[in-house]
């Protein structure tokens, strides 16, 4: 996070994780325009060098899924069946919030706009540092609850081969109609490029990943829709004197475990909870199962702020713009902080909500904006899948009333043929 003034820090922020580099970004630009022209060898060629994966088809069939199936513990089965529904039912009640409109402003005058789902979907799960099941249902099942028709899911192999079983099962049961086992770059490209069997050009990517496959959803978007460009994962928590600080400092470092360049701040009102929290980190650190990555994450882009009410908090966690925001205060400012905070990409209100419900099968999206992009977007959602369309029809009453404004804007912009296709329909109806 770029330092605000006047702000004291306990442990000022380190400096923001790089974006993608030019070497990267050249990199990404070769592969493109090699696969472009290169068709479905190119995506051969370029897995073999990466991932040391070549099969006879990258497609999957009801086979591969069952194989995938019977290695999945029935337990496990029921906790993936629960997170999806969960993401489920709530992407469903965002969509019926999104009604199609029909008003006639003036007589003769219908306009309206419809919600169309996109025609088809790439849905990228990624499978690097963690199999990441959760990504599944956070793209594929909402893109689904949107109504895409086709929804194409794809992963990179793993070490042994083929896509993690449990990634697979979760894939197949979040409802994709096509599985691909093609990771990175060269997966995007294929997508978008319609290189695989029986798999067409999709209209629109999303999900998550490395710099290589956000710098390819960068250089792709025209070609195809994307759902938004995301950096390392990031989380700030707003902690006063109700909150508990080894809570807190649990919930920053679950977050950093993402990787070593995953910022994670904490805006503490008063000296006092400052101090705790920093204490507790360091306690924590001494046995935490991940603190390889999340050590050097907090060490490197960890920060505390200290604030001196919740007015000051706000203020800091709305310039921040954070992915995900914590809020750990009194319950009887909850609703407040709610009320009033305006750049998150998810909030999660008090110690019993934390990130890793939202990551993870809350119901909530966890494909969230970062590096302050909260100020202008929000995350994945139901709503993006959808195009919304405006259409309009008219009346001869209705062509009466509205053409001589056109006409009358039309002369004044010297766009006489425009002009002329109002002035033609009054002429046919005598006017």
């Amino acid at each position: 996070m770029t330092a605000i003034p006047d702000v004291r820090y306990r442990k000022a922020p380190g400096p923001p994780a790089p974006a993608a580099s030019d070497e990267i970004r050249r990199r990404v630009e070769s592969m493109l325009a090699d696969i472009d022209a290169g068709g479905l060898d190119a995506v051969r060629r370029w897995s073999r060098e990466l991932d040391g994966w070549d099969p006879e088809s990258f497609v999957l069939t009801a086979a591969d899924f069952e194989r995938a199936a019977a290695q999945i513990d029935p337990e496990l089965r029921r906790h993936i069946a629960f997170a999806q529904d969960q993401v489920r039912t709530f992407a469903e009640a965002q969509r019926r919030t999104l009604a199609d409109l029909r008003t006639e402003p003036i007589p003769g005058v219908v306009l309206g706009h419809t919600h169309i789902p996109v025609g088809s979907v790439g849905a990228y799960v990624p499978g690097g540092r963690y199999p990441l099941l959760a990504s599944s249902f956070m793209t594929i099942v909402v893109a689904k609850a949107a109504g895409v028709p086709e929804v194409v899911a794809a992963a990179p192999p793993q070490r042994e081969g083929g896509i993690h079983p449990a990634m697979l099962y979760a894939m197949w049961t979040s409802g994709a109609d096509t599985v691909v086992c093609v990771g990175g770059v060269q997966a995007l490209a294929a997508l978008a490029f319609g290189l695989l069997d029986g798999v067409a050009p999709v209209d629109m990517l999303v999900g998550a990943g490395n710099a290589y496959v956000a710098e390819a959803k960068r250089q792709l978007f025209g070609r195809v829709g994307i759902d938004l460009l995301a950096g390392p994962t990031e989380v700030l928590v707003v902690a006063d004197g109700s909150a508990d600080p080894r809570l807190v400092a649990a919930d920053v470092l679950g977050q950093a475990e993402h990787g070593p360049t995953s910022p994670a701040g904490v805006i503490a009102i008063g000296d006092d909870v400052a101090a705790a929290v920093e204490a507790a980190i360091e306690d924590l650190l001494r046995t935490w199962p991940t603190a390889d990555v999340a050590g050097p994450a907090w060490r490197d882009h960890g920060w505390i702020a200290i604030v001196a009410d919740d007015d000051e908090a706000i203020a800091l966690a709305d310039a921040a713009a954070n992915e995900h925001l914590e809020i750990q205060v009194e319950d009887g400012k909850l609703e407040g902080y709610r009320a009033r905070l305006r750049n998150y990409g998810s909030l999660f209100l008090g110690a019993e909500a934390t990130v890793a419900y939202g990551d993870k099968g809350v119901g909530t999206n966890h494909v969230l904006p970062t590096s302050r992009a909260a100020r202008y977007t929000g995350g994945l959602w139901v709503g993006k899948f959808l195009k919304t369309c405006t259409w309009q029809r008219l009346s001869p009453e209705g062509t009466r009333a509205i053409a001589p404004t056109i006409e009358a804007i039309c002369a004044a912009e010297h766009m006489a043929g425009h002009g002329l296709t109002a002035t033609m329909r009054l002429d046919r109806l005598g006017a």
